[in-house]
């Protein structure tokens, strides 16, 4: 009786972190999402006010949608980027593969601050990407093009977000059986082929799963565009940021946070779908 007693406490002290860190916040602000504003004031009367507001405003769905494009663009570049560092770094041997991956991954236990001011130090009118373009002849003065604009977002969120799409790369890499491969080669196949055809099917849950990464967090993100965007690089995540600061409207904010949220949920349970799909 005190075994089951105690794992009856123990399964709840489980439960009871997720719903309470994760359930209960998500369903105060999906609750908020349909209160008003009246006065400067919250007022908790229920009603579609806000996503009528949202749907209704083409500066909202512009943003919005400008916002997706970015983040695509952003998971795009990881992907392309990120599979071949963890395919070169998967071809290494012994010792020196598992401390490439230890290098590449290191950037995520820093601060996110600290590594949004390097960037700012690379892209700046006099960081090292404007001083190396100038010494090369290939810009002949300084460029604004790097800084403070939806450009800037998108290198710093591309190289940010980087390791989380070449660690699953690396991992799903690892689970191919060597077997495999080493049967594609004594068929005959070369090295592309092997890639085409054993490679990157088996490697594709975990490019995927890295792109998702990417796509989720940069969705979110509003403290890259508020510290290398400017007044031109706007994202959605700023105009909810702005809402629960500037704006101090909790509702609409909370409303567009919902929407927010429940984009990042279709696009991961669609990518599962497919997923499943192609197993079948």
């Amino acid at each position: 009786m005190n075994n089951q007693s105690t794992r009856f406490t123990i399964f709840v002290c489980i439960i009871a972190v997720p719903v309470v860190l994760v359930i209960i916040p998500i369903a105060n602000f999906f609750l908020m999402s349909f209160w008003k504003m009246e006065s400067n004031q919250i007022v908790e009367s229920a009603s579609f006010g806000n996503y009528l507001y949202f749907f209704s405003s083409p500066a909202y769905w512009g943003t919005f949608l400008s916002t997706l494009y970015l983040c695509l663009k952003v998971s795009a570049i990881g992907v392309l980027v990120g599979y071949p560092v963890a395919y070169f770094v998967w071809k290494r041997k012994g010792r020196v593969k598992y401390l490439l991956i230890l290098l590449l991954i290191l950037p995520l236990f820093m601060s996110y601050i600290v590594k949004i001011y390097t960037m700012r130090t690379i892209l700046d009118l006099s960081g090292i990407l404007n001083k190396l373009l100038v010494a090369f002849h290939i810009l002949e003065e300084p460029s604004r093009q790097f800084i403070y604009n939806q450009t800037a977002i998108l290198i710093t969120m591309a190289v940010i977000f980087l390791p989380f799409v070449i660690l699953p790369i690396f991992l799903s890499l690892e689970r191919i059986p060597k077997n495999l491969v080493t049967a594609s080669s004594d068929l005959g196949a070369g090295t592309l082929t092997t890639l085409r055809y054993v490679i990157l099917p088996l490697s594709l849950p975990g490019t995927v799963s890295g792109a998702l990464f990417t796509f989720v967090l940069a969705l979110g993100d509003f403290v890259t565009p508020q510290m290398v965007g400017g007044p031109n690089g706007f994202t959605f995540g700023r105009v909810i940021w702005s809402q629960f600061g500037l704006a101090y409207n909790w509702p609409l904010g909370a409303a567009l946070a919902v929407i927010l949220f429940a984009t990042a949920l279709m696009t991961i349970i669609a990518a599962g779908w497919a997923s499943q799909q192609r197993k079948v």
